[in-house]
């Protein structure tokens, strides 16, 4: 029985168990303007090895985000340029002026702007993996416009240390995943070295930081010469706690610091892959150790969790690819986006600035469940009022089916969230609600059907079995409406709009099962021994 029953609670959102706010602002326009000067000097060194001279490669005073390229006044000199940036850099770089000795160009518009999503989709997720850390259930991390974070953290209090781990830096690295022990033994040390201090991830609050540094402590002895252990997250665990995989790696020196870029490409059959750019320096480090480990895995780590580890196929300097070798493209296409963001995520993108800063407290939400308590109590008994008053003689059974009813609607709405994971807000209280007047809709429309076929002479047998099959298109049509609505909501809308959606979609399904099959099933056995029984 007890293992029957879920473990699983239902979480509520932060405007009933209140919570920290928090509107973060991006610098999108700071990463342009630096992203144009690290232009600058690549590009002084591109056109410097394909020997065409230039006085100078600089930022335009006026306009960080435009590049003027001089050069002693020659024709040959400007169509070598403009040719090179044509054939090089022709999908990201446009030229926006040129004058004798000189041609300023910058960034095209659209790719401007990809930029700027992928460093609010990048701050999105570095902030996500400092969170999950914080142990917070269902955060809130969603864009709001062009240049801003929402963040919700329902029921965090120490508002400081939310805002400090947020704003602290991540690390990536690039490991080899260790041969020199089998995983079986790997996972014996760490296992006794648990039962040993008597502790585990998660217990007694246990941050995944204190607990990889004291597996790592206690196994010093053990482990082999550079090399330390990892964990990754099993494919559809929930947390690292849940299902975590121990890895045993060699450290290596090259870290997300040496990376440029990350983004999903396509090879020659449109297979997706991971393309990544590196550094001068990260390169030769990468092709040192790429080139001396073929055919090994490379561990791509983040704040010591094991992301990822691809087969090595060959050398990788600058410009490398990670392939995934999965036949199903879009789980292809998804690991191959995340695997980006994830390599684009070792740090912050751009600063972040603090806009906007409330706790919220339990007490609005409290409030507000009280006041919803009382109005839904009043509702219910005018509803089962007018049931006795309408229905006279039978009304006080349908009070009674319907009250069952009702109740199993509730159960099941909040049984099917609380095993979604869907966290309970004010609107989906409000969405319950309002799933709680349809489902009684639904209720009405049958009993009017099944008072027209009694009122024409049918047993009660027969008045239910027609009056149920006459109803049920009238109720299909306006659910399906709703749901149809509910659909839209869910795909354009966010946080408290989705929230609404999920609960009336949810609470929709329930009403028609409980309307249709559980209410007949309770008509069929309280009249199936009295099929003369007439309605008034």
């Amino acid at each position: 029985m007890k293992e029957w029953i879920t473990e699983k609670k239902i979480v509520y959102g932060l405007d009933i168990q209140g919570g920290l706010h928090l509107v973060m602002g991006v610098d999108v326009d700071g990463v342009i303007v630096e992203r144009t000067a690290r232009l600058a000097e690549n590009l002084k060194e591109e056109l410097k090895e394909e020997a065409i001279t230039v006085t100078s490669v600089m930022v335009t005073p006026e306009n960080k985000k435009e590049l003027q390229i001089k050069f002693t006044p020659s024709s040959d000199t400007s169509k070598e340029i403009v040719s090179y940036i044509d054939k090089n850099h022709g999908t990201t770089l446009q030229i926006v002026g040129q004058e004798e000795g000189m041609i300023s160009i910058r960034y095209f518009d659209v790719y401007a702007n990809l930029m700027k999503k992928q460093v609010v989709d990048q701050s999105i997720e570095v902030i996500r993996n400092r969170i999950d850390e914080f142990g917070v259930s269902e955060p809130v991390i969603a864009a709001q416009g062009e240049n801003r974070i929402l963040v919700q953290l329902p029921g965090i209090e120490d508002s400081a240390r939310a805002k400090d781990l947020i704003n602290r830096t991540a690390r990536l690295q690039f490991m080899l995943v260790s041969e020199a022990k089998e995983a079986a033994e790997v996972e014996q040390w760490v296992s006794e070295a648990e039962t040993a201090g008597n502790y585990a991830l998660g217990k007694d609050g246990m941050g995944y930081s204190a607990y990889v540094k004291r597996v790592n402590e206690d196994l010093k002895g053990k482990l082999p010469e550079n090399s330390r252990v990892v964990f990754q997250k099993a494919e559809n665990a929930v947390s690292l706690e849940a299902g975590k995989i121990t890895r045993l790696v060699e450290v290596s020196d090259v870290d997300g610091g040496h990376l440029e870029d990350a983004f999903v490409g396509y090879d020659q059959f449109n297979r997706p892959q991971v393309n990544f750019r590196l550094s001068v320096e990260g390169g030769r480090k990468f092709g040192k150790l790429t080139e001396e480990n073929v055919n090994r895995q490379l561990a791509i780590v983040l704040d010591d969790v094991l992301k990822s580890a691809p087969s090595i196929q060959s050398k990788i300097t600058t410009a490398g690819v990670i392939n995934l070798g999965q036949s199903d493209y879009q789980k292809t296409l998804e690991e191959a986006e995340f695997i980006a963001t994830t390599l684009r995520a070792g740090a912050l993108p751009a600063t972040l600035e603090q806009l906007e800063e409330r706790t919220v407290g339990p007490t609005l939400g409290a409030d507000s469940i009280k006041k919803g308590e009382v109005a839904g109590l009043v509702g219910a008994l005018l509803v089962l009022g007018f049931m006795l008053f309408y229905y006279r003689n039978l009304g006080f059974g349908a009070d009674i089916m319907l009250n069952m009813v009702q109740v199993m609607n509730i159960l099941l709405i909040l049984a099917i969230l609380t095993s979604l994971g869907a966290t309970l807000t004010l609107p989906g209280v409000a969405g319950i609600v309002l799933t709680l007047g349809m489902a009684v809709d639904a209720n009405v429309i049958i009993y009017e059907r099944i008072k027209e076929e009694l009122s024409k002479g049918s047993t009660m047998t027969a008045a239910v079995k027609d009056g149920f099959g006459h109803a049920f298109s009238a109720i299909f049509d306006a659910n399906i409406t709703t749901a149809a609505v509910c659909i839209v909501l869910m795909y354009f809308g966010s946080g408290p709009v989705r929230g609404f959606a999920v609960t009336l979609i949810i609470g929709i399904v329930t009403s028609m099962f409980t309307a249709i099959f559980v209410s007949r099933t309770i008509f069929d056995t309280q009249f199936r021994k009295q099929p003369k029984h007439k309605m008034a």
